[in-house]
């Protein structure tokens, strides 16, 4: 019972905490800044990397280029990369039972709604999918568990793919959920959602997901801590172009960063 008491102060305590944070680290403004210093940062990961998954913020890419976002993003990075990649997560399935794979709206974002229209490929999980435009598959993947150690967010680790930030006010990745999962962070649950997946106007077909999830809203990750960790750790790459800011990073190596953590403290991405 005493744990559960301190488990339940833990998480009250955490949220107006994170919102401080938040505040102490708000998005600076954007000043106008010369495309080709943007295109030459994005050459120089295409030299040597074939994929790159990306999280954006379109309103700073506009401020900075003063340009259609989207377009000038997605033309940049298809010149420079085989195969680009977007989160399409929609976790309204947990509620809705429905998940069309080309025409359910991913949740988060602009970027990701628009994106959904120019990707050649999404994955089948009705709660986590990823989007793709290009060649890359996650064919063979356990597409019915998230976070499965043969899933699909397995598989991006396992393959180091590249994650660009880009117009974000802090470090943003997807992929903490897995690791959280991976390295049973007690806050994470796993649960079952049933429902359907179309593949097409007549194509369906019933699904139960296994997907991990918080067990009280007052979690939310120390961004800003998990960044400056990873530039120390030298992981993690920065360029700030007149407030426009980009991230780069790779997965393994962010894992094998955090992984320390982890064990040590299943709690240390939600911990001020």
């Amino acid at each position: 019972m005493n744990q559960k008491i301190s488990n339940e102060v833990r998480r009250v305590s955490y949220l107006p905490l994170h919102q401080l944070y938040k505040l102490s680290h708000k998005r600076r403004s954007v000043s106008p800044s010369m495309e080709q210093d943007f295109i030459n940062i994005l050459e120089k990961y295409g030299c040597n990397e074939k994929e790159i998954f990306v999280h954006t913020g379109l309103s700073d890419i506009q401020a900075a280029f003063d340009t259609n976002p989207y377009q000038f993003l997605i033309e940049n990075l298809s010149d420079n990369f085989e195969s680009i990649l977007a989160p399409g997560f929609t976790d309204y399935f947990r509620t809705s039972g429905i998940y069309h794979m080309k025409y359910s709206r991913p949740k988060h974002g602009v970027f990701g709604k628009l994106f959904l229209h120019d990707s050649d490929y999404r994955t089948e999980d009705p709660i986590k999918s990823i989007l793709v435009k290009g060649s890359y598959r996650f064919e063979g993947c356990d597409h019915r568990d998230s976070y499965s150690p043969n899933g699909c967010f397995a598989k991006l680790v396992n393959d180091n793919i590249l994650v660009m930030n880009v117009g974000t006010p802090w470090i943003v990745c997807s992929l903490l959920h897995y690791f959280e999962s991976k390295y049973n962070a007690d806050y994470m649950k796993d649960t079952i959602s049933d429902g359907i997946i179309y593949k097409g106007e007549t194509e369906y077909k019933k699904v139960s997901q296994k997907c991990g999830e918080y067990t009280s809203e007052y979690y939310s990750w120390n961004k800003p801590k998990i960044e400056k960790l990873l530039v120390k750790e030298g992981v993690l790459d920065r360029y700030d172009l007149n407030g426009l800011k980009l991230r780069f990073f790779k997965l393994k190596d962010m894992e094998k960063v955090l992984a320390k953590k982890l064990r040590s403290d299943p709690y240390y991405l939600v911990k001020i």
